[in-house]
């Protein structure tokens, strides 16, 4: 029997009477929600708008969150993919009355404010105002909303739409695409070959049209952060991320002299598995421990359940509920979308959860980090709407930090074998997370530089995406079988507003890290510093968040300590390996 998640906590039906009433009344709060620009600027006007945007927020994201997740589990249903699109049309026209909020928003001074509910958004006010001279005209906003809706979000549902469709053939028999990428992870050498080249032949057949969805929406992204008045996408993006400049190039350089420490990891690979010139890309998964790993769902749920209450009861519960009250859709199936994503739902104060579960420790590894993310939004329950919207290098965090505390406490139980499986895929996840990610950053910055000029061609996409691999990777990868298709099925390319999702995980890991530091050392008390931690990512910058735990994110020393964490992992893999020989 199929594990499906629950939506009914959400709507009945998009044909209920439930939903329907949800659908007008966001209707009814942006019609008077625009009628506050003409209103007089005092306090109580000001906590009335606040008001009325929070509870906007929710509506919007229990309506949107009904039907986007049904699409992704059912790419194929045109009524859903028709009301996805009414839902972005309302949204778009809300874009001019939004603007001249903001605008009006602006127009307060915001250091005369008393109300505490008011106060209470102070952050939010001040960060509005900041992004105004960023608008542009309250038509042009309206504009922009509209053509983007048969602009980059049409392209990202054809991209959507010809990856969920793909199939893959080996062996004269048909597989989604999603079980095919599961197969990396397959104790069978010749599966994960053959899955391999079958994966990279598929794509042949839908590269032009996935290659035209990028440059148009890269297109997109260039113009109209010229258009706002940005220096680069980069710079939007760090502003939308609450990030500093600083962070990021201290960050970089960090994952930068990191990489030769994952290059030998991939070398010793390649040598245990009898390779002379580099591990080859299908081989990446390949474990040297020949230790059980495949788990039923059940098996996943309770194993992770067990290691996060080791941290915290609360944590624990956390993903109880969610196994127990269906909040997770978990097998892969045709017309399903790839990969795992968490949709919190701040709005009922709970979470659903997108798994392409196969059974392998790589997928409980997975869960977990969903899981993180879902507890992420747990601790912002409390928080009004607007004060838990937090940034993209932040929301890779909490999900990072659930990784760990699985995979620590995983090792401690483990026999030799055991312990040398969970720290190989530790291992493989951390130079996803920092070698990489690091390709994607050189690889999207440089075809952000390249279609200033115009449209890239597919083999000039293969070939940035494959030189982007060989710096990062180096001799640790066998150049001759890298993955030129990797930007083909990376949802994160296909945002035209939220470029550059790959720095995040790198952020997130790093950071995870130290503050599992901090959890060593401060034993069980650190669990309640951690929930606070999190309360309060919606309405901070990333420097002043870390602050509050003690952590500058603008000193290399605090990143290299984690990369540090990670070199004490391979040193104890590799003498595990050497045991094992």
């Amino acid at each position: 029997m199929e594990k499906l998640w629950s939506l009914k906590e959400l709507y009945s039906s998009i044909e209920g009477e439930d939903f329907k009433h949800d659908f007008n009344e966001i209707k009814t709060i942006m019609t008077e929600l625009g009628t506050y620009v003409n209103k007089e600027k005092n306090d109580q006007v000001l906590h009335n708008y606040l008001v009325k945007t929070n509870e906007l927020n929710d509506l919007i994201e229990k309506v949107y969150c009904f039907v986007n997740l049904q699409m992704n589990v059912d790419t194929t249903n045109q009524e859903i993919i028709k009301l996805y699109n009414q839902i972005g049309d309302l949204l778009a026209s809300f874009a001019e009355d939004s603007a001249k909020l903001s605008r009006w928003v602006g127009e307060f001074d915001l250091d005369q404010i008393q109300d505490p509910y008011c106060l209470e958004h102070l952050y939010i006010l001040k960060e509005m105002k900041d992004v105004n001279k960023y608008l542009l005209s309250d038509q042009s906003e309206a504009l922009l909303a509209k053509m983007k809706m048969t602009g980059s979000s049409a392209w990202q549902q054809y991209k959507d739409q010809l990856i969920s469709g793909l199939t893959v053939t080996i062996d004269e028999k048909e597989y989604p695409l999603t079980e095919v990428l599961n197969m990396a992870y397959s104790k069978d050498a010749d599966e994960r070959k053959k899955a391999y080249y079958a994966e990279v032949d598929a794509y042949k057949s839908i590269e032009n049209g996935v290659a035209s969805a990028l440059n148009a929406i890269k297109g997109e992204a260039l113009t109209v952060t010229e258009m706002r008045g940005y220096d680069s996408v980069l710079q939007r993006t760090l502003i939308d991320s609450r990030m500093t400049q600083k962070t990021l190039d201290v960050l970089i350089k960090t994952m930068q002299k990191a990489c030769p420490l994952f290059q030998d990891f991939y070398k010793l690979k390649a040598k245990k598995l009898g390779y002379s010139n580099g591990l080859p890309w299908y081989d990446m998964y390949a474990n040297l421990s020949n230790a059980k790993s495949d788990y039923t769902y059940e098996e996943a749920a309770l194993f992770i359940e067990k290691q996060f209450s080791s941290f915290s009861e609360t944590l624990g519960q956390y993903a109880r509920n969610a196994v127990e009250k269906n909040w997770v859709d978990v097998e892969p199936r045709a017309g399903k979308v790839g990969g795992a994503f968490c949709s919190n739902l701040h709005s009922i104060k709970e979470s659903r959860f997108l798994l392409n579960f196969g059974g392998d420790i790589s997928d409980v590894i997975t869960m977990a980090h969903e899981l993180g993310h879902g507890f992420h939004g747990h601790c912002l329950n409390e928080e009004y709407s607007l004060n838990a919207q937090y940034p993209m290098p932040i929301a890779e965090t909490a999900s990072t930090f659930c990784e760990t505390i699985v995979k620590k406490a995983a090792i401690k139980e483990g026999t030799n074998e055991e312990k040398c499986l969970i720290l190989e895929n530790e291992l493989s996840d951390s130079s996803q997370v920092i070698v990489d990610i690091y390709s994607r950053f050189l690889f999207e910055s440089r075809f952000f530089e390249k279609r200033k000029d115009g449209p890239l061609s597919v083999e000039e996409i293969k070939e940035l995406m494959v030189e982007a691999q060989k710096e990062a990777y180096g001799d640790g990868l066998d150049h001759n079988v890298l993955h030129p298709y990797m930007w083909t099925w990376k949802p994160h390319y296909y945002e035209a507003d939220y470029a550059f999702y790959n720095f995040p995980y790198a952020f997130g890991l790093l950071l995870a890290k130290g503050l599992y530091g901090m959890y060593l050392k401060e034993g069980a008390s650190f669990a309640k510093k951690y929930e606070q931690f999190l309360s309060l990512t919606g309405k901070n910058d990333l420097v002043d968040v870390a602050k509050s735990v003690g952590i500058d994110l603008e000193d290399e020393s605090f990143w290299q300590n984690s990369i540090d964490m990670i070199k004490q992992d391979l040193n104890e893999y590799y003498q595990l390996v050497e045991t094992m020989s």
